[in-house]
């Protein structure tokens, strides 16, 4: 008796579970069919050719063309103004542009240069871009020579901070002036104040513009990297052998970054050698500048030659100092970083003072070669003064002369040192 009680009992079961399972069934496919959209298939419509057809024929023709089947693709995109921008006047932006006009700013342009990219195909254009603006500046420095140049030199340097290297590429040159017309160009490259040693490029023949595309090493430690300099000098070789100076480039290594990524080239002009023989004391040569606008006078110390050492025990330090006197009154000086062991120094080191130009009749600069001593003590090594005909005459007059006629424009000469204060 128990066992059909539970037979029947599990039928009534079963029975129920079925029954919810297709009601589920039942519910899930109520509910997708409720959810479909119905779409209403529109009358095909033929796309107005004509200029004056209105903004809705058109959108009716998207709209026909948007159910039509896959196959069929539509050619072309109408342009649309966005209703934002209705009844807004068009900017003629380039020549032959259809310019919108406010009776009706429904209407299609008639005509207009097209977009040839084909998912834009149809669109008018409203405005261009003027690549010229968006060009990277033309390099000029193969063009544009100063007059009385002698030619220029282009190069790169870079430092292997690990292995403590120099690595100087010499790239080419241009514009050479040789003393005659055939030119046979080579360079010499110093790393200064070693001027025994040089390493030398290969000779290139009967050229005034040479490709040398070399590379040289220096071995030279970081700690004295920021005190050397290079020295480029360029030669020419005649039909007897002979070597004659053409120029030469003078690049300190002391404000440089020469530890990155990527080499520094350089291009620098070349300068002919001062030919005169050193003084008593030993030259300097430096650059004034004055600028009437900002009221200031700017000296630049670049370098200096056959000093004469007072103590030549030791290995010399040497500075320069730049005072400005008003009226043989000290009024500022500057000084450079010191150069140790050479006695042709290069500095390349810029000063900048406030003077009213009132004040140049009065004023003077004077320039100090000083070698450091034991302790604090210095000697004095040379000296010039350089301002108006008060304190000076001959080239220092000149050089002084010169920079107020020739305003914001560097000065460069060279200068005799002499020891009388």
């Amino acid at each position: 008796m128990s066992e059909q009680v539970a037979a029947v009992a599990g039928g009534v079961i079963g029975a129920i579970l079925l029954l919810i399972l297709i009601g589920i069934v039942v519910y899930l496919l109520w509910k997708k069919i409720c959810l479909l959209p119905s779409y209403e298939e529109l009358p095909n419509s033929v796309t107005p050719t004509h200029p004056d057809a209105s903004l809705e024929d058109q959108t009716l023709s998207q709209q026909s063309s948007a159910i039509q089947p896959k196959s069929i693709r539509t050619r072309s995109v109408p342009f649309i103004i966005p209703p934002k921008f209705h009844g807004r006047d068009w900017i003629n932006l380039t020549n032959g542009e259809q310019v919108q006009k406010d009776s009706d700013p429904y209407v299609t342009p008639e005509s207009g240069p097209r977009c040839s990219f084909h998912s834009l195909a149809g669109a008018y254009v409203i405005g261009s871009i003027n690549p010229e603006l968006y060009k990277f500046p033309e390099d000029k420095s193969e063009t544009d020579f100063p007059e009385c140049n002698i030619g220029r030199l282009w190069f790169s340097v870079e430092y292997e901070q690990e292995a403590e290297r120099l690595l100087v590429s010499l790239i080419k040159a241009r514009k050479l002036q040789p003393p005659t017309d055939s030119c046979s160009p080579f360079v010499k490259i110093y790393l200064l104040p070693d001027e025994r040693r040089y390493l030398q490029s290969k000779t290139k023949r009967k050229t005034l513009n040479p490709q040398f595309d070399e590379n040289f090493i220096f071995q030279v430690s970081s700690k004295t990297l920021c005190q050397r300099t290079l020295k480029f000098s360029l030669y020419h070789v005649d039909k007897q052998k002979k070597h004659h100076l053409l120029g030469q480039v003078i690049f300190p290594l002391k404000n440089e970054t020469l530890t990155g990524d990527s080499k520094l080239v350089i291009w620098r002009d070349l300068e002919a050698e001062n030919l005169e023989p050193p003084s008593e004391y030993g030259d300097i040569q430096f650059s004034l500048s004055y600028n009437d606008y900002l009221s200031r006078l700017t000296v630049v110390v670049l370098r200096a030659k056959g000093l004469k050492f007072q103590d030549e025990r030791e290995i010399a330090s040497v500075y320069i100092k730049v005072s400005l006197m008003n009226h043989n009154k000290f009024i500022k000086c500057k000084k450079t970083t010191a150069v140790l062991g050479s006695p042709n120094p290069v500095y390349n080191e810029t000063f900048s003072f406030k003077a009213d130009q009132t004040e140049l009749d009065t004023a003077s600069l004077s320039l100090s070669v000083l070698q450091s001593a034991e302790g604090d003590k210095t000697h004095l090594l040379g000296r010039v003064v350089v301002g108006p005909f008060m304190y000076t005459r001959g080239k220092e007059l000149e050089h002084w002369n010169e920079m107020i006629s020739k305003p914001k424009e560097l000065v460069k000469r060279w200068h005799a040192l002499c020891r009388n204060t």
